[in-house]
């Protein structure tokens, strides 16, 4: 072999491994383009939606009295009361009874027809509605734990991200405007 050939091949020896060095260190010394995510959870908020529950319901309630004061029960009860009283004793003495029967008749319907009107009562259905609040839930944005080489960190997201989050000069590139960055040791 010539000594050229020979000069010429650890020449080019020399330079393929100073080539391959340079893009070893290039590949190796680079930042990672991307971050692992490690973990997202959703963060929610609670709140809450009005709706009306309404149910029919039977109520009872006193019929309107047509005669306050009792007058028909009071009449009837004493023509009855008179006449009874009319059949016992004789003379002045079936006067007085007379007399009594009707006034005591005349007691016993009024409270006969109290009773009665009492009784009486009138049914009717009322809708009672109230007013109920259901709980709801809704995703606010995530907590993405994510791992940059030996560094992890968290970060607020609006979206939830794939599995991984791409890296520009050192930072997260986030898509919304609205995320936060702050890193946990």
């Amino acid at each position: 072999m010539s000594k050229a050939m020979l000069v010429g091949g650890i020449a080019a020896g020399i330079g393929l491994t100073a080539a391959g060095a340079y893009s070893g260190y290039q590949v190796i010394g680079s930042e990672p383009a991307y971050a692992e995510v490690v973990s997202s959870e959703a963060i929610t908020e609670t709140y809450y939606t009005e709706r009306q529950e309404c149910r029919d319901e039977v109520v009872e309630r006193q019929a309107a009295v047509k005669d306050g004061n009792q007058i028909t029960g009071t009449a009837i009860g004493a023509v009855i009361g008179g006449v009874i009283g009319n059949q016992v004793g004789g003379g002045n003495g079936k006067k007085l009874a007379t007399v009594a029967g009707a006034v005591a008749g005349g007691y016993a319907g009024k409270k006969v027809q109290q009773q009665q009107q009492a009784n009486n009562t009138v049914s009717s259905v009322e809708q009672r509605c109230q007013t109920l609040q259901d709980p709801q839930q809704r995703v606010t944005g995530y907590r993405v734990s994510y791992r940059i080489g030996d560094e992890t960190g968290t970060v607020i997201m609006a979206e939830q991200p794939d599995d991984r989050i791409p890296v520009k000069d050192g930072e997260l590139v986030l898509a919304s405007a609205s995320s936060e960055q702050y890193s946990e040791q």
